[in-house]
């Protein structure tokens, strides 16, 4: 009963959309649906290809925003991945559902929606693994039962197993000292993963985004970051154990969202499993390595979450309507968590933009950087801190700030051009010291006057 009043609850929040038919998509099916909604709202909607998967098939993004294709200064960018995993296809669903909910709702001007999309730029990739879930999708309607049909992509491999492992960079740092924040690449690193994980890399370093979730199936939880255990072996035996961020409070924050404002996944108790407020730290829940939620949180500005969805990973047809009911709300309450803490612009005394300065939190060991166009944006809960901008070439400058529970403070920073301190030591021609620079007021007389006499001839034998 609970479930149905939480659903009813939701409804009232929105004004009923046209109807619409709930059933699986195919490939060919998706992209009719993404060019659907973008021809419904041309003007506020892009349709890209991010690359192609082992198949050739693409992968592509919906955009949302008032200036489709252009990043606006101070406007956050925030993304939605589904079906990485090709046999977990409610994500694939909900956000086809998604696009044509926000697109129906911005056209009979629900103020809400109109200004979520006019403040923030939305990406969403409904499949990351288009040719896995034809794998899956064919087994289905050939009743063919398998837990694992589909997983992985064409070549076999678990894209969320497939990232460059920057968790033991980071680990080794926390405890030796050395970047807390957008930790390098290996340089062989395309060669060590699948098209489609380094279409998503590259993609995720081409765009500033802020905040994200990677959609799943298999469990009903909202999961955050490390995935994986700082210490995930003990005697051959997998541990688990809660590994946090030094962003845990906004990561958990940021669950509970999704959770609260889910039909019933905050309720706790689903597909057997039992998760306090129905959100769960990674590697408290099992150690992953490799996986993209804790590569977007070290490689980039970008915080992610993993977002579980269904007991069933490929729900029945007549369950969808059921699925999009209860997790709506959800999916736009989330999107809406990208306008919280600070975010500003980075220049010089002279107003020209900084990229990559590094924005840095007192007390919070993970910082962010600006972008290209020199906004940041740092995701923040309420209270007061000590924020420190700093930039190769410059002094840094500290200011403190105090957070509130709505919208983010605008912090800019104006950074002065250091000044090069004065040269203390001076450089002597032919000082007969292998070509170090002593001090002028250690080269005492005695010295010059022993040096001035070797130059002269020196008598000796013929």
């Amino acid at each position: 009963m609970s479930d149905l009043v939480s659903i009813f609850l939701h409804l009232l929040l929105f004004k009923m959309v046209a109807p619409v038919t709930f059933h699986h998509h195919r490939y060919d099916d998706l992209v009719r649906m993404l060019y659907k909604v973008h021809n419904e709202c041309p003007h506020i909607t892009r349709v890209y290809s991010i690359g192609r998967s082992v198949k050739g098939r693409h992968l592509y993004v919906l955009e949302f925003s008032d200036y489709p294709g252009i990043h606006e200064p101070l406007e956050p960018e925030v993304k939605y991945v589904g079906n990485m995993h090709g046999n977990e296809v409610l994500g694939r669903e909900l956000l086809l559902q998604l696009s044509e909910f926000l697109c129906e709702e911005f056209r009979n001007r629900n103020q809400r929606i109109v200004r979520l999309v006019e403040d923030t730029r939305i990406h969403i990739m409904p499949s990351m693994n288009p040719d896995g879930y034809e794998v899956a999708a064919a087994a289905q309607e050939r009743d063919i039962s398998g837990y694992l049909v589909g997983r992985n992509n064409a070549n076999g491999v678990d894209l969320n197993r497939n990232f460059p492992d920057l968790n033991t960079y980071i680990y080794y740092n926390e405890k030796n000292g050395g970047p807390n924040h957008h930790l390098p690449l290996p340089d062989n690193w395309k060669s060590q993963v699948e098209p489609e994980t380094q279409a998503v890399i590259q993609w995720i370093r081409s765009f500033n985004f802020v905040l994200s979730a990677n959609l799943h199936g298999g469990a009903v939880v909202a999961n955050y970051p490390y995935d994986k255990s700082l210490e995930h072996r003990v005697r051959g035996f997998r541990r688990t154990a809660n590994t946090p961020t030094p962003d845990d409070k906004l990561f958990q924050k940021l669950a509970k969202v999704y959770s609260y404002a889910h039909g019933w996944m905050h309720q706790g108790w689903n597909c057997g499993d039992y998760f306090p407020d129905g959100i769960t730290n990674g590697a408290s829940w099992y150690s992953l390595s490799k996986g993209m939620q804790d590569f977007n949180y070290l490689h980039t500005n970008c915080f992610e979450i993993t977002l579980e969805l269904s007991c069933d990973k490929f729900p029945l047809q007549g369950e969808l309507q059921r699925e999009w009911l209860g997790n709506r709300e959800a999916l736009i309450q989330f999107l809406e968590q990208v306008h919280q803490g600070i975010k500003g612009m980075v220049r010089d005394e002279n107003y020209n933009n900084l990229a990559d300065a590094v924005i840095s939190v007192s007390g919070i060991n993970h910082d962010v950087t600006s972008g290209a166009h020199g906004d940041y944006f740092r995701l923040l809960l309420p209270g007061t801190y000590t924020v420190t901008a700093t930039a190769p070439g410059f002094d840094p400058e500290t200011v403190s700030v105090t957070v509130g529970p709505a919208e983010p403070k605008l912090v800019n920073f104006q950074l002065k051009r250091s000044t090069p301190q004065a040269a203390t030591k001076r450089r002597i021609p032919n000082s007969g010291h292998r070509g170090r620079v002593l001090p002028k007021k250690v080269q005492p007389r005695a010295a010059r006057k022993k040096e001035t006499m070797m130059k002269q001839p020196q008598r000796g034998p013929a």
